[in-house]
Formats: C-alpha cells, structure tokens, sequence
C-alpha cells in the first residue's frame, strides 16, 4: 500500500466511487476546464458515465495509481487533485514502468505552489515501487501553468505529438523525469 505522506502545506487522500461530488465541484469552472476540453463544464452524468468508470480502471491503491485529493493540511479545504497512472494506460501498450501525473486545481489554488507540491509528494511516494523508470506528464502545448509545474518537478520536453486516448484526442507536450538521477549521467 502506497502511502502519500503530508506535505508541508498539503494532505493526501486517495478518492473513490464516493467522492464524484467533489470531482463534479472542481469541474464547473470554465477556466479550470479550458485546457481539458475548451472551457465546458462537465455534467454530474459524465463524471458519473464516464470519469468515475475510468478512475475505478486504473486506481490501484497497493501502487499508488489513481487519483489523490489534495486538500489543506490545516483548513482541511479540497483544492484539487493529482493523478497517478501508467503513461498509456487507456492504450493498446501501457507504459508500466513510467507513471503518468496530471493534475487539476481550484482556480482560488493557481499560482501557490500547490500543484507543484502535491505532485513532489505524491511522485515521491509511487516511485518507491519497483520497475518505475520514469514518471511524465502531458498538457495542451498552451498551458503555461502546467508546463511550468513539470518544470519545476525537474522534469524536461521530450515531444509532442498528437495523443489518443478514448475520450478525445489532443495535440500535448510530453514532459519526463527519470526515478532515478544516475539515469541521466
């Protein structure tokens, strides 16, 4: 069992079928929603439809997969979420030795560092599971606010290419950090 342990500022929870409220809450902003599908808030049905089933495929709590709620350690306020899954994982060939991070954020949360400290902490606590090489990430080539989160993970551009997934494709920048520094020596 991957446990994510509190961050300075943060607390970690791993979310389930019970929590399609709060996935639901963070998805009525059209800004927040800008750079996922052009702003469109989504429907209580397409968490419950859609989101919900996708989750519960790749959520594996004994490896950290899935999607871990970020909330504020002292506050206990729910600012976003950050997920964690094989790169390709709605693909003919999952990549299972390089884990995905993606991440969304209340916009009353930009600009804080909250997003860059969630995924440290959680990124830190799935690479201690064997066979993980590399961890990446993947945004819209205009979400500044993404690339630079990636950025200061140390992660670095490797492409970008157009993305197929089931839900909709996209034109992304892909960014990677290897587990293990001697990596890149």
């Amino acid at each position: 069992m991957v446990v994510v342990t509190d961050s300075a500022r943060l607390s970690f929870r791993l979310m389930g079928q019970n929590d399609a409220q709060a996935l639901w809450e963070l998805d009525q902003d059209p800004e927040v929603m800008h750079y996922i599908n052009g702003g469109k808030p989504n429907s209580m049905a397409t968490i419950n439809e859609v989101f919900l089933p996708r989750m519960q495929a790749y959520t594996d709590a004994s490896k950290g997969w899935g999607i871990w709620q970020v909330c504020d350690k002292s506050s206990q306020e729910y600012l976003g979420w950050v997920l964690v899954r094989p790169m390709g994982f709605f693909s003919d060939e999952p990549t299972f030795d390089n884990l995905e991070l993606g991440w969304r954020f209340f916009k009353s949360a930009w600009g804080k560092g909250y997003a860059t400290e969630a995924a440290i902490a959680i990124k830190d606590a799935v690479v201690s599971q064997p066979n993980i090489l590399y961890v990446s990430a993947l945004a819209v080539e205009d979400n500044i606010g993404s690339i630079n989160v990636m950025k200061k993970m140390g992660m670095t551009f490797i492409k970008k290419y157009a993305h197929k997934d089931p839900i909709g494709d996209f034109s992304a920048v892909h960014y990677q950090m290897p587990v293990n520094e001697s990596m890149t020596k």
